[in-house]
């Protein structure tokens, strides 16, 4: 009799959101199915940068073209944040919200978030994500700049170092924010109305220091995370070049797109025990931590994510005159 009131429940829930669900699911899987498509037929040469870039030849800087690859980049990672934002807001429910006596699954995460508070909620918390992609591309770079001024060719310890520097350094100035896409992301409808009105009442409600909630394990997380993603990306496509590309120098869109996607998931898999503990300071729950809850969602997100921003990079550089 229990268990035939479960499958009750769980079959009248599926009669009034399935559709919708599924209508969602499906539409995701097709747009990342096209854009992977477009870019198998399309010529694409984005050398070392996918989405916002990590540095800029000496020519970029005098002929002012930076600035357009910053914007192409901005937009991009923009629009691929916004496609996978839905993973994104289950890792960080998956991560919180999670107990040892009923963990959260991946359907039951977007039926949870889709009953609570409708589709819409899937990108709750994605406006701050979104927002603070310039000013955190924007230190980044000029942190990365500082550390390589000497133009030395770079290597695999200077990649790794340097990129931990300028992730430290970009993390450390655009923190507030991450507290509060956390804040809006967990936050039940109706509680905040914004991100602005989610800044006041955590400020009036917990103070200032409130903003900085989980910055030491960001920042032990962040060493390892951008370090390891610079230092696997240029070994891969190094060891790509070296072995298999003969005279070319562009390794081509496909193996730049496994290079950066190991890469990511790589830097993922090391600091992710320390995201997990920065969300739940931010949020403060700390009790019965799983060190990997929520890492599936986030890994699933990665290939779409990358290939989402090569598109919309090159589009956009295109309209920018970029070459």
């Amino acid at each position: 009799m229990k268990y035939g009131k479960k499958i009750f429940r769980f079959l009248v829930f599926v009669k009034s959101y399935t559709f919708n669900l599924s209508s969602v699911i499906l539409y995701c899987l097709t747009f990342c199915f096209v854009l992977f498509c477009f870019i198998l037929y399309q010529i694409i040469d984005i050398g070392e940068s996918i989405a916002i870039p990590d540095e800029f030849t000496e020519q970029e800087k005098h002929s002012g073209d930076w600035w357009r690859r910053l914007v192409a980049g901005g937009i991009a990672a923009a629009v691929a944040r916004t496609c996978t934002a839905p993973f994104d807001r289950l890792k960080l429910m998956m991560q919180v919200h999670s107990l040892k006596s009923g963990r959260m699954r991946l359907i039951g995460g977007f039926e949870q978030m889709v009953t609570e508070g409708g589709i819409r909620s899937l990108w709750r918390g994605n406006g701050t994500n979104v927002f603070k992609i310039a000013p955190e591309a924007a230190i980044k770079i000029g942190a990365y700049e500082q550390v390589n001024f000497d133009g030395a060719k770079v290597g695999i310890i200077e990649r790794f170092v340097s990129g931990s520097l300028a992730g430290v350094t970009a993390q450390t100035c655009i923190y507030p924010m991450e507290v509060i896409k956390t804040r809006l992301a967990l936050g039940t409808t109706g509680q905040y109305s914004g991100i602005i009105d989610c800044g006041k009442k955590l400020l009036k409600q917990e103070g200032v220091r409130t903003f900085f909630k989980g910055y030491i394990p960001n920042f032990l997380g962040i060493i390892p995370y951008a370090g390891i993603d610079f230092a696997v990306y240029e070994l891969l496509k190094n060891y790509w070049l070296e072995h298999y590309a003969g005279n070319a120098v562009d390794p081509g869109i496909m193996v730049l797109l496994g290079c950066s996607a190991l890469s990511h998931t790589s830097g993922q898999l090391a600091s992710f025990p320390l995201n997990l503990v920065r969300t739940r300071m931010q949020f403060e729950k700390l009790t019965k931590i799983g060190f990997f809850r929520g890492l599936t969602p986030n890994i699933i997100k990665v290939l779409p994510a990358v290939v989402i921003s090569c598109v919309a990079y090159e589009k956009v550089k295109g309209y920018l005159g970029l070459i």
